[in-house]
């Protein structure tokens, strides 16, 4: 069969026409939407648990098809000149490259093993072998914590002083403070802790920065620390906005600020 210059025009144009077609998802009033939108969609809707399927992308398709109905409507009315308008764009655009910044830097100055390591040795060594259970009553004076010190040696039950405390959220549980690490409180309040044996309260008021402390010690345990596999993930994210943190004060640093 012999095909006629006509006919063979024809089909190149189609040819042609094809990649082009495949890249769109929709043409609307003219305008095409392009394929890859509806797969960043997609990918988007798919990160936060959504399944990807033939429901999933046929409801994308229809969304992008009716924004793409409303935007160029939004265009007849003039509504992309508006002044607030554009600066919300623009504080959008900023997200989006900066997130693609941000991105781009971890992606070139990932997170060492070894500095999560190191990290988690750390943070062991700072959260020390015990655990303590203790309980405290918090007071402004210094009169106040030593009277009610008195009374406790007196025989006045440690949990009906504790309803006076300033610190609310233990006050109305005797002043239980639960099992938690020395690491865990200020260093005067954790000096004083475990220096008591078990039972025993603080002869003398506990001076911090939140006042006056009358401690008791009721119980000590093995640490149980959690394992480098359980924590491994959130120290790599403390380490990330560390290094982020770094590269934002050293570009602040090489800016020309007016």
């Amino acid at each position: 069969m012999i095909i006629k210059p006509a006919r063979l025009l024809v089909l190149l144009f189609a040819a042609a026409a094809l990649p082009v077609m495949a890249q769109n998802l929709a043409v609307v009033n003219g305008k095409p939407i392009p394929s890859v939108r509806a797969d960043i969609m997609v990918k988007q809707m798919t990160s936060q648990g959504q399944p990807d399927s033939p429901q999933l992308r046929s409801a994308v398709k229809e969304e992008l098809i009716n924004r793409e109905i409303l935007m160029q409507e939004a265009d007849k009315q003039g509504l992309g000149n508006n002044a607030e308008v554009k600066n919300q764009l623009e504080l959008a655009r900023q997200s989006i490259v900066i997130r693609a910044l941000i991105g781009d830097y971890l992606k070139k100055h990932p997170v060492a093993d070894a500095d999560v390591k190191a990290e988690y040795d750390k943070f062991k060594a700072q959260a020390g072998d015990k655990e303590y259970h203790a309980r405290h009553i918090l007071v402004d004076k210094e009169e106040d914590a030593k009277a009610i010190i008195a009374k406790i040696k007196a025989g006045t039950k440690f949990e009906d002083l504790a309803k006076q405390s300033k610190d609310t959220g233990s006050a109305a549980n005797g002043g239980d403070l639960d099992w938690a690490t020395p690491a865990s409180f200020v260093k005067p309040f954790s000096d004083a802790m475990v220096a008591l044996k078990k039972g025993d309260v603080t002869d003398t008021p506990v001076k911090t920065q939140f006042g006056y402390h009358v401690i008791q010690l009721l119980d000590t345990r093995p640490a149980k620390v959690p394992t480098l596999d359980e924590v491994k993930q959130q120290i790599t994210e403390a380490l990330q906005q560390k290094k982020l943190q770094a590269y934002q004060e050293e570009l602040r640093k090489k800016a020309k600020i007016q």
